[in-house]
């Protein structure tokens, strides 16, 4: 929805806030993913929850909350609390600012007084973190402290010892190393934010003696557009490509018409410098895993030619995919995401062409489209939208370019063989499939998030739930790791299983995905032997696997079919439950693929 992308306007989404909703709500295309937040405040939170609540349902989240009285954040948190333990939270959100600080230091602390303060609020916190962690199992999120509004050194208060700004800067560098050593633990920043909003503005005193709002009411909806950022990465809704226009996108000037020479990159001119630096700034994305790819109506040759020059900063082998030609650009950009085995709503279109954006927006659904304007805020409209918010920084996303890169490879060395099979056998493929690996906790939580074609239910899964499902007896779970000649594509399937039965003789599959970078490659069938496998051990007789379908997993609705095993129930909706009876004599349904396993 257009009014809850950047820039929105704050004060029109709190007149409407109701009447958006309504209309989100109304969209029977989404399917929602149903999340418990519970908002811990040290300030009023009403207004605070209200725009949460319509950010994450734009991202396709439904929120319920369970929202504690006022400046009550560290009691209701910190000791046993029937109400949000019945509530059971999937997200525990801590709503405090500067003013939840009890105690600043004076001008006569010496030292060790000022050091005694700060490790005070400090370990207040981190009580209050160890219990929420210990007791709800979730992640929590964490407000950092915004600067105060008046300094009483001036600008010696950022430096000296006793100064409430340099205070302010100890406490969240204290946040900060905590959160270096806690997963699931993420700061909101407020300190930043408050700061790029204003923080005159921001801290406008008459809303904290009036309602009691630390944060002024106009700026209520940048701060919950801030979390919401935070919620929708942890729930895998973040995008993973880049698709670009060239032509006063990533220069100034038609190449075509202008000529290589003559078009606006480098340092000669200030619109020049303009445009490098939005290059630069694209391709410091590639370090986070983000892809580059390029859909632009040129001639490839006059394209390719922009990147040749040396003072260009991106050059083509940035690109994963490079779509140079007439075809309208929607088209392209649907060829890009089956290149890539994406789906078209994981790219963010960026073109200068207003026409253009409009088209895509109308043609491919769910595609970000961020409005550029002039230039010279290119990087502002980009940064602020919240695109590729990171929580998690797996190696698999660091090297996820190379990975879309040796997936082209592939899919070219396909090309060559008569053979499916020879080609599969070419590939020398070799996987790992192996128990829920606390190396690889991380990156399966992640995955569980991001996969939405291929994944039967589409659960979504935190951290500490995917931590207690590998230290559950009653469950069996698997990770899938595969790499080949090209490369090492990471762990690329999941599967969790309940065990279940008057005999304990059932496993009921309540996860299983797969990431489509290794579609029809077998590692399907190779999970399938692992699975009974693990199964027999355990002399499991059944097992059962459930389909829920969505806008995005029809391309598994068969799957159990594939792997053997009988329907034995579909509701109008089209949800399965399937079942297979496993065989004393099972026969391996993969031979292309060396398995480690244990």
């Amino acid at each position: 929805m257009r009014e809850l992308e950047y820039p929105f306007d704050p004060e029109e989404l709190l007149k409407k806030k109701k009447s958006i909703k309504k209309q989100l709500l109304s969209d029977t295309s989404v399917r929602w993913i149903t999340k418990k937040i519970a908002i811990l405040g040290g300030e009023t939170t009403r207004d605070i929850k209200l725009m949460l609540e319509l950010f994450l349902l734009g991202h396709g989240i439904k929120p319920t909350f369970y929202e504690s009285e006022y400046n009550q954040y560290y009691e209701e948190g910190r000791f046993p609390n029937p109400a949000l333990e019945s509530f059971s939270p999937d997200i525990l959100y801590i709503c405090t600012c500067i003013r939840n600080i009890q105690e600043f230091p004076e001008m006569a602390d010496g030292m060790e007084a000022i050091e005694q303060k700060k490790a005070a609020v400090v370990e207040k916190f981190r009580q209050l973190w160890e219990h929420l962690d210990g007791t709800y199992h979730c992640p929590i999120i964490q407000n950092n402290f915004e600067y105060p509004y008046f300094r009483l050194l001036g600008n010696k208060d950022a430096s000296d010892p006793h100064g409430r700004v340099n205070f302010v800067t100890m406490l969240n560098c204290a946040f900060y190393s905590y959160a270096q050593t806690h997963d699931n633990f993420y700061i909101c920043d407020v300190n930043y934010i408050s700061s790029a909003y204003g923080l005159d503005k921001w801290a406008d005193p008459y809303y904290w003696h009036m309602y009691k709002y630390a944060v002024a009411v106009p700026a209520i909806p940048i701060l919950s557009f801030h979390v919401a950022n935070i919620i929708k990465s942890i729930y895998g809704k973040n995008k993973k490509a880049f698709n670009l226009d060239l032509d006063n996108t990533l220069w100034g000037g038609i190449v075509g018409d202008d000529g290589a020479e003559n078009i606006e990159i480098g340092q000669e001119t200030s619109l020049a410098q303009t445009y490098s630096e939005f290059q630069e700034y694209l391709k410091l994305h590639k370090q986070l895993g983000i892809a580059l790819t390029v859909n632009s109506k040129n001639d490839e040759d006059k394209a390719v030619s922009g990147l040749e020059r040396p003072d260009s900063i991106l050059h083509r082998d940035d690109f994963v995919s490079f779509q140079a030609n007439w075809n309208p650009k929607s088209v392209n950009l649907m060829e890009t995401a089956r290149e890539m085995a994406l789906l078209p709503e994981s790219f963010v279109f960026v073109d200068d062409n207003p026409a253009e954006r409009a088209i895509v927006e109308k043609q491919v659904p769910g595609v970000a489209i961020p409005q550029m304007t002039e230039a010279e805020h290119y990087i502002q409209v980009i940064d602020k939208s919240g695109f590729f918010e990171v929580t998690q920084l797996s190696q698999d996303d660091l090297k996820r370019t190379e990975m879309y890169q040796e997936n082209l490879q592939r899919s070219q060395l396909q090309a060559s063989f008569s053979s499916y099979e020879d080609y599969l056998k070419s590939l020398d493929m070799k996987g790992e499939i192996k128990s829920f690996s606390p190396m690889y906790l991380s990156r399966i939580a992640q995955l569980t998030n991001k996969s939405n074609q291929f994944n039967l239910t589409t659960k979504r899964y935190s951290q500490n739930e995917i931590e207690a499902a590998a230290q559950n007896k009653e469950q069996i779970t698997l990770y899938g790791k595969l790499s080949d000649k090209f490369g090492d594509n990471g762990v690329v399937s999941v599967i969790i299983g309940n065990i279940q039965g008057e005999h304990q003789e059932e496993l009921h599959i309540e996860l299983w995905l797969m990431s489509c970078r290794v579609l029809k490659r077998d590692m399907e069938y190779a999970m399938m032997d692992e699975l009974v496998e693990k199964a027999q051990q355990k002399e499991i007789k059944k097992l059962v696997g459930y389909y829920y379908p969505t806008a995005k997993n029809g391309m598994v609705k068969e799957f159990y079919a594939l792997q053997g095993f009988t329907k034995k129930s579909e509701d109008e909706e089209g949800n399965s439950v399937w079942e297979f009876i496993i065989p004393d004599n099972y026969q391996k349904k993969q031979h292309v693929i060396e398995i480690e396993n244990c």
